[in-house]
């Protein structure tokens, strides 16, 4: 039986694409009996109402909320003390190799996209994920795009790296529904949901959003979004705002609850995104009903959408006459289209094989 520690502390942050994924493909995996999951936090309580209390399903706590001390003292303890054949990490492997690796590495986009990174990330991160990456006895990826940038940045052959996409958590039976009218006064809304940093482009749906006097047929801007990579404060940024920001309404976070119904009442989504390893939000918004535009830059173009629903994102122009169609058409993708390529379960399968083809 194989022992496979995950390491789990994204769970205890700010809520990302990283914790969707492992959320999502371990949801799948803990249906195998054949192997011993060793799930690891700080908040294992919340980690266990996600996972459940299995037979195969363990809890390690971690003590520390810092990276470092994590990855040079906590984790290399850890798979020692509970004999820990594989280990999964994002991004950054610990410092000592103590069993076999997987390292899934969603993106490299500091590395194309330097202007929208700090220089202090781009200088450590190069250096520790090509380590982990090179270092990996399994390594993942989410998109043909991420791979490609793996290939050309860190010079791994692309026959050794696997992609397992992310792809939308089900909704549970008895998941409560949030009434978006009396919680956040909308009726009328579009949609946008990422971190706040330039990179994720909020500017230019602000812009078409203003220039369409989108506020004066009622409708207001709902960003969901907290701040990332020393942007701070949405103001300090956005020093260009129009006027109608006030019919914006900005939250930094949202249950997954929250989020599921303000997919399902709004009148569009909206992911005007520079780049991506993936992008997860336009299938949430496929998968809960939403009219959707999306950009069509990195990642986002292997959805295979169709062109009416795509833009690119530096052109605020196309973005208007876009939301102006899909207002009026309320045009709505069919979900299985995204599920015959996107699912959780196929990842878990695919990383299953692999395990399984290369377990000593």
């Amino acid at each position: 039986m194989i022992k496979l520690l995950v390491d789990c502390h994204v769970f205890d942050g700010k809520f990302q694409g990283t914790r969707t994924y492992i959320q999502g493909l371990y949801s799948e995996m803990i249906k195998h009996k054949d192997i011993e999951f060793y799930f690891a936090a700080q908040d294992t309580n919340g980690l266990r109402n996600i996972f459940g209390n299995a037979d195969n399903i363990h809890y390690v706590r971690l003590t520390s909320g810092g990276s470092l001390k994590r990855l040079a003292i906590e984790f290399p303890r850890i798979i020692k003390m509970y004999g820990i054949d594989y280990a999964h990490f994002q991004y950054i492997s610990p410092l000592i190799k103590g069993c076999k690796e997987i390292v899934t590495i969603h993106d490299l986009l500091f590395l194309d996209y330097p202007q929208y990174f700090p220089l202090s990330y781009r200088i450590k991160n190069k250096y520790l994920f090509k380590r982990s990456a090179k270092r990996a006895d399994i390594l993942l990826t989410v998109s043909e795009f991420s791979t490609n940038e793996i290939v050309r940045h860190f010079h791994i052959g692309g026959n050794k790296i696997a992609i397992t996409p992310n792809a939308v958590l089900p909704i549970s039976s008895n998941m409560k529904k949030v009434d978006v009218k009396t919680k956040w006064h909308l009726d009328k809304y579009i949609l946008t949901v990422g971190r706040i940093e330039p990179r994720k482009n909020f500017l230019t749906l602000l812009k078409a959003f203003a220039e369409l006097q989108l506020h004066k047929k009622g409708y207001k801007l709902m960003i969901i979004g907290a701040p990332d990579l020393a942007y701070t404060k949405f103001s300090n940024y956005y020093d260009a705002l129009p006027n109608e920001i006030s019919d914006a309404v900005i939250m930094d976070k949202a249950s997954f609850p929250e989020l599921v119904s303000l997919y399902k009442n709004a009148s569009l989504f909206v992911f005007p995104s520079l780049a991506e390893g993936f992008g997860i939000p336009p299938l949430e918004a496929i998968e809960y009903g939403c009219p959707l535009l999306c950009s069509n830059t990195t990642a986002m173009a292997e959805f295979g959408l169709p062109e009416k629903v795509m833009f690119n994102p530096t052109d605020t122009e196309e973005l208007k006459k876009k939301i102006e169609n899909i207002l009026e058409s309320r045009l709505k993708i069919d979900p299985e289209i995204v599920k015959k390529q996107y699912t959780f379960w196929k990842s878990a399968d695919i990383l299953y094989k692999i395990l399984y083809e290369k377990k000593y």
